[in-house]
């Protein structure tokens, strides 16, 4: 069997490729080295709620061209992102709102809150932040930097925010409104039964094969298709020649608790550099379940290492001008599509990834 195309990973810009392409009459083969579909929008029904395996995945866009696109495979709920932070024993409201701040200072009005930032931003007097943690306290202050940015962040990345540029954060969004929905997109929600369902039906036209390791696979499978579509880690696909890119990536603990509401919320962070954890998912929220039990998921960040998934891109200066170079290799494979967040070395949202995909079938074989 020959294939218009190889699609090498059944994620969110494989999947869209696969099924505009086998809408423009295309034949496409879909491998995926995991035993599922979905990469990491994947959701594994247990206790009958819809868990997030490789984490919360709320899907929000302004573009009203991909909110339709994307609900011709799914109806989606109205869930609204409004996480919680847990900072020793305070509990606050993100993102930084008047909730927040009311809380933290027990004063009402947004005057008072921009008084009392502004003046701390004032009495540090940082002129050129010389790295994050300063960038962070010249633009929200030490109290909210303190309790809600400085362990979360350290964390994450897994140093101190000493040693973090300060270029990672451009800008902290303070809202000096009573509004606890995390994003300003006009459209927000989760796809009712999950997002499996939407690979799924975007997948149906296309043969997938699971377990398939690409490198193995091609050795064996040369001229399969035409063109091959990679949404694997670009590095790799050159055999690391120019050095390994680096990622952060996380860990997940998942067990099912038997009791209905653990946490009263989806997404709980954990600010506190002393909990090990960077927040504790509670998946049946995301969709207002009703289950007699509950399942939860911590999540842990941490290098990543070969072997290990990756997940999130670090654009420090080596690795920007790393991954330029492989994007230049990439040029010189005329019979190879690169994409996804792997595939180019970028975090993109999911209605990023679906616009690129979107973009790059029209550029491959025009209007559908």
């Amino acid at each position: 069997m020959r294939y218009d195309y190889l699609i090498v990973g059944s994620g969110l810009f494989g999947a869209v490729f696969a099924w505009e392409a086998s809408r423009r009459g295309k034949k496409c083969l879909v491998i995926d080295k995991r035993d599922h579909i979905g990469g990491n929008i994947y959701c594994e029904e247990i206790e009958g709620i819809q868990v997030h395996k490789y984490g919360a995945h709320i899907f929000h866009t302004s573009n009203k061209k991909i909110w339709e696109y994307i609900n011709q495979f799914a109806e989606f709920n109205n869930y609204i992102n409004s996480p919680v932070a847990v900072y020793k024993d305070e509990l606050y409201n993100l993102p930084f709102n008047m909730n927040t701040f009311s809380k933290m200072w027990n004063i009402k009005t947004p005057a008072e809150a921009k008084e009392i930032i502004n003046r701390q931003i004032a009495d540090l007097n940082i002129k050129e932040p010389a790295n994050l943690e300063e960038q962070a306290l010249s633009l929200v202050g030490r109290d909210v930097y303190e309790k809600l940015i400085k362990g979360y962040t350290q964390k994450q990345w897994g140093r101190p925010c000493t040693e973090l540029p300060a270029f990672i954060i451009k800008r902290l969004p303070l809202r000096f409104i009573y509004d606890n929905n995390y994003f300003n997109d006009r459209y927000q929600g989760i796809p009712e039964g999950g997002y499996t369902k939407i690979i799924e039906k975007m997948l149906a036209q296309s043969e997938v094969l699971l377990n398939t390791d690409y490198f193995s696979f091609i050795k064996a499978n040369r001229d399969i298709a035409d063109k091959t579509v990679y949404t694997g880690m670009l590095d790799e696909y050159f055999g690391y020649s120019l050095g390994h890119l680096e990622y952060r990536t996380v860990r997940f603990e998942t067990e099912v608790l038997d009791m209905e509401n653990y946490q009263g919320n989806a997404v709980v962070n954990y600010t506190d550099g002393d909990v090990p954890y960077t927040r504790i998912i509670e998946h049946k929220h995301f969709e207002f379940g009703k289950q007699e039990k509950t399942v939860i998921s911590r999540e842990y960040s941490s290098e990543w290492e070969p072997g290990i998934e990756p997940y999130y891109p670090i654009n420090d200066d080596r690795n920007n001008e790393l991954s330029d170079r492989y994007r230049e290799l990439a040029k010189n494979e005329a019979q190879v599509i690169f994409g996804g967040r792997l595939g180019n070395y970028k975090y993109y949202d999911m209605d990023k990834v679906i616009e690129e995909a979107l973009k790059t079938v029209e550029e491959e074989l025009g209007q559908a």
